[in-house]
């Protein structure tokens, strides 16, 4: 009763079954591992930001690429702010994704080198796109900073186009080795999100802590392509045991109609 299986319909429907089989393993294998990023991404994060200030000199310096440990480590600094080479970032969101700039100060350590601090948020509401807007000035004179450490951002890692010919005083991208250059200073690698002090009138908006990847999504994805691959086989089981009762009956039928006598 199961010659049907050699039929054309049969043959590549177990076909495509063998095929769905071992993909589905690979993109439950795929996403645990994106489990184990994640996971590992956010204890990362955690530990770093649970980790003991230091001061900044200790972790970066002129030409310095920030590691992935380092990422997200407090650090302080002392010194004083530079606004007179002030630049803004352009087209960066607060919280509630809303379109403005991140505002990069330079700030002066005692030995003449220089820290790159985004002092967090403000909006694009200025006459023009082109025009510098109106920034709050940080605090004067020599002041502590604590913020936490960050890599150079780059095209490839942010999909930000640094584009040329921006206004005067406006980037894309912060990078230490470009402000390095426009500065013409030893500028330490990397830059810092300033979380202390806190902005008189609260501007710029300082901007909020890195949130947890959903890791346990990743997880829940994976068990659910395997419990499909499982189930493909039940699934091919139950539709050939299906059809071969189907055919027992069709044929019972058929063998009781020809056996049945002809009324004279």
């Amino acid at each position: 009763m199961y010659r049907f299986l050699l039929s054309r319909q049969w043959v590549i429907l177990t076909l495509v079954a063998l095929l769905l089989i071992p993909t589905m393993i690979r993109l439950g294998i795929w996403q645990m591992h994106r489990y184990e990023e994640r996971s590992a991404r956010n204890q990362l994060v955690s530990d770093a930001l649970g980790s003991k200030p230091l001061p900044v000199e200790k972790l970066t310096s002129p030409g310095h690429t920030v590691t992935t440990k380092e990422r997200y480590r407090t650090v302080t600094a002392q010194g004083h702010f530079d606004t007179d080479r002030e630049v803004v970032v352009r087209r960066r969101v607060n919280s509630d994704e809303e379109v403005g700039f991140h505002v990069l100060t330079p700030f002066v350590l005692a030995d003449g080198k220089v820290l790159l601090v985004n002092r967090g948020w403000i909006p694009a509401d200025g006459p023009s796109q082109t025009a510098f807007p109106k920034v709050p000035a940080p605090p004067s004179g020599r002041v502590t900073v604590t913020g936490r450490l960050m890599p150079d951002e780059t095209t490839e890692a942010s999909g930000i186009k640094n584009l040329k010919g921006l206004p005067d005083r406006q980037v894309m991208l912060i990078n230490s080795g470009q402000e390095a250059r426009r500065l013409d200073a030893s500028v330490l690698g990397g830059y810092v999100v300033q979380t202390a002090p806190d902005p008189a009138g609260d501007t710029p908006e300082l901007i909020g802590k890195p949130g947890n990847e959903n890791a346990p999504l990743n997880y829940a994805y994976a068990l659910q392509w395997w419990l499909f691959a499982a189930g493909v086989p039940v699934g091919w089981l139950v539709l050939a045991r299906r059809e071969a009762r189907e055919r027992r009956a069709a044929e019972s039928e058929k063998s009781s109609s020809e056996t049945e006598p002809v009324a004279v």
